[in-house]
């Protein structure tokens, strides 16, 4: 008992920490997270951003004054260029179709029956004795008998279905040139915020035109969409049943 008591201990103190985390929320809609800066290149000022004292006689004696004399410098769109996603900081549009349905049904069904029987009709006289003493027949010395069945049956029905359009970042580009992405979005509407997570690796020759990729296009694809508040809340059991859910050997 002791032991069983040590063990709970533990357990309870963290659901009280997380008990006490949820009555700091009471009343209080969830909290966004704050954005954060993606990677990205740093594009040059234009000519119209220089100082007249750059563009004028002091531009030639400071080198770094006009990095370059190409009308497009780095950061700005060409009109010729390709505007899909292809470098660190750029912003493409991925598209979630999922509409997954599977249809799961298994049955098994196994016994078996065995059974042992042993004895010595004949030991050096020694069985007559057994016999008279303790009632014993030594023909049936050992006798064995099992029998074991089982029975099981499971259906799995699952279907899915999420369709949403969301903007994700090129944080990095591999030495092939694949892009890796990452994408992060959160709604809240009243007490109930919904987040929805992606990331993965694409190939620029999958970006289409209008700059988007499909998800069935993503290698490595990790889609999360949840959320956290009052509905939420609602649909989780309670930890003291999570708790015995975890502990009951039955």
């Amino acid at each position: 008992m002791k032991r069983a008591a040590l063990l709970l201990l533990p357990l309870l103190a963290l659901s009280a920490c997380g008990t006490w985390g949820r009555l700091k929320d009471v009343g209080r809609a969830p909290g966004l997270s704050e954005t954060q800066a993606p990677p990205a290149p740093t594009a040059e000022p234009s000519l119209t951003q220089l100082s007249t004292a750059q563009r004028g006689g002091d531009a030639a004696a400071d080198p770094q004054a006009a990095p370059s004399a190409s009308l497009f410098r780095t950061g700005a769109g060409a009109l010729f260029q390709d505007q899909r996603a292809s470098k660190v900081g750029d912003i493409l549009t991925i598209r979630i179709d999922i509409a997954d349905k599977a249809n799961v049904s298994n049955a098994t069904s196994r016994s078996r029956t065995g059974s042992e029987e042993g004895g010595a009709s004949a030991f050096f006289g020694l069985e007559k004795i057994l016999k008279r003493a303790a009632g014993i027949d030594s023909n049936t010395l050992v006798g064995s008998a099992t029998t074991s069945s089982n029975d099981g049956k499971g259906t799995t029905s699952r279907s899915e279905t999420i369709s949403l359009t969301m903007a994700a970042i090129v944080s990095a580009v591999l030495p092939n040139g694949n892009l890796v992405i990452k994408g992060r979005q959160e709604t809240r509407v009243n007490f109930e915020l919904r987040e929805l997570l992606v990331t993965g690796i694409v190939r620029p020759q999958d970006v289409a035109r209008d700059n988007s990729i499909r998800h069935t296009q993503i290698a490595e694809a990790r889609i999360s969409y949840g959320g956290k508040g009052q509905l939420t809340d609602a649909q989780q059991a309670r930890w003291g049943q999570q708790l015995l859910n975890v502990l009951s050997p039955f």
